[in-house]
């Protein structure tokens, strides 16, 4: 299961005070600094907030379940007090740049720089402001109107040149012909995509595109805060796995708590990555393609638990909902039972991979389980055959063939383990020339701050690393 490192307080989408749009803008080169907030401390409320505060939560400061009462203290509007101004950053002030955008949500910049905002509830509305370069005197369009719950913006193909602008709305993805500079829609909406999944908690639906325009992103939050309601999995559940990915969740969660991806087209639905309880919003990298969501994790655990979190997306991941939380986290409330099967398939899922300089060797950099193998069971019987048959150094049990780089023949042939020892070798790479080996490491967690710290080492054939008796030499 994939492991959150990027978690924040909050990553609820942005308040747009007063439904206004507001202009941030720097009016100095002042450098602001403050030590960042670590372990219980790096938790805290609205009175121990500010422009600038920095905190640092990781899997280990994670509170216990119901530690504190589970609250719901709303906010609410008032009239703007005489003389309040909003605080941010030194060197930096907010104004308003538009106003009464009821029910804004989702911000795109469409590449001639027009800003496209979806107005989601109640008008169902994207508009289209124009400024000029200083942002001065902003010209509001209505672009489409008429759409329901009106959420995720893309343009589409990538780049300077667009020809549709794609929205996700409820149960839907539409497209609108487009031209760079187009204030209004050209044409009536075509639906892309007809079957997104409705009803329940979570009704916005982001979408995005690949940089090279072939695959849609479309994220589907889940029904429900820890799917209690689910009932039984599907009587052929392998069938239903693969149809799906592993850690879908079914019933009225079936298709939902996920990444889906489709043709620009709306064909070829598949499941990107599960278990994102509600991918909130969505964006994808330019240039590297790599895709991010920002997560609304569940409620009802307590003040802090789970926060919510940004992370990257991999394919074929399993980020937890409903089972876990922020690593292997066990969450028992959902229905349909326990899942200690999506827990045992380990922390590291990444792969990397390398070929040699001659290209006769392929290099495959493979991670642990666990954070320290704290479940591993004794030794093999005949523990010298199995060192010889993998390295000295060698984990067993479920750590078996793990925590380690191996060799391959390019067509994966004559599987031998090359190096020994290193937790998590998440970035691999070979140095051209020389061949030498490097690898980018997570270390192990729970241990207290920067203790062991990640490294980057060069990697000799038939060395241990000392995951997971040692680290940092002895």
């Amino acid at each position: 299961m994939q492991t959150q490192r990027a978690i924040g307080s909050s990553t609820r989408r942005l308040a747009l005070a007063a439904c206004s749009l507001l202009a941030l803008v720097a009016i100095s080169g002042s450098a602001f600094a403050q030590p960042i907030r670590t372990g219980s401390g790096a938790y805290g409320d609205w009175q121990t907030d500010a422009p600038g505060v920095m905190r640092k939560i990781t899997p280990a400061d994670l509170p216990a379940p119901l530690a504190s009462p589970s609250t719901a203290n709303r906010s609410k509007v008032i009239p703007k007090p005489a003389g309040a101004e909003l605080k941010t950053m030194p060197g930096f002030a907010v104004s308003a740049f538009v106003t009464g955008m009821t029910g804004a949500r989702v911000l795109r910049i469409a590449p001639n720089g027009d800003i496209f905002l979806a107005l989601s509830r109640p008008e169902g509305k994207v508009m289209v402001i124009r400024a000029g370069a200083d942002m001065s005197n902003p010209k509001v369009e209505t672009f489409a109107a008429g759409l329901r719950d009106a959420y995720g913006i893309a343009f589409h193909p990538p780049g300077p040149n667009p020809q549709w602008v794609y929205v996700g709305e409820y149960g839907k993805v539409v497209r609108f012909p487009y031209k760079n500079g187009d204030l209004t829609a050209s044409g009536a909406p075509q639906t892309v995509v007809s079957d997104l999944a409705t009803g329940g908690n979570h009704w916005t639906r982001d979408i995005g595109f690949s940089p090279d325009g072939k695959t849609m992103y479309v994220a589907v939050g889940s029904a429900s805060n820890v799917a209690e309601q689910m009932g039984p999995p599907p009587a052929d559940f392998a069938a239903f796995e693969k149809s799906h990915s592993p850690g879908s969740a079914w019933d009225r969660e079936e298709w939902r708590a996920n990444v889906l991806t489709y043709t620009p087209d709306g064909k070829d639905k598949k499941v990107f990555a599960s278990g994102i309880r509600n991918c909130s919003g969505l964006a994808v990298q330019p240039g590297t393609g790599v895709v991010y969501c920002a997560t609304n994790e569940r409620d009802l655990l307590g003040d802090n638990l789970p926060p919510d979190y940004i992370t990257s997306v991999k394919e074929g991941a399993f980020y937890g909902w409903p089972w876990y939380y922020i690593g292997d986290h066990e969450d028992t409330r959902p229905g349909g039972g326990r899942r200690p099967d999506l827990a045992t398939g380990g922390n590291h899922w990444t792969r990397d991979i390398a070929f040699s300089p001659d290209g006769k060797t392929m290099y495959v950099a493979v991670g642990s389980a666990s954070n320290v193998a704290e479940q591993m069971g004794p030794r093999p019987a005949d523990f010298a055959a199995f060192e010889k048959s993998h390295s000295p150094g060698s984990a067993w049990d479920r750590e078996e063939w793990r925590a380690n780089v191996l060799t391959y023949t390019p067509d994966g042939k004559e599987k031998a383990v090359f190096a020994s020892g290193i937790r998590n070798c998440s970035g691999l790479a070979v140095q051209p020339g020389t061949g030498v080996v490097y690898c980018a490491t997570n270390e192990r967690d729970l241990l207290g701050d920067n203790l062991p710290p990640d490294y980057i080492t060069s990697v000799k054939q038939g060395a241990f690393y000392g995951w997971p008796w040692y680290y940092i030499g002895d």
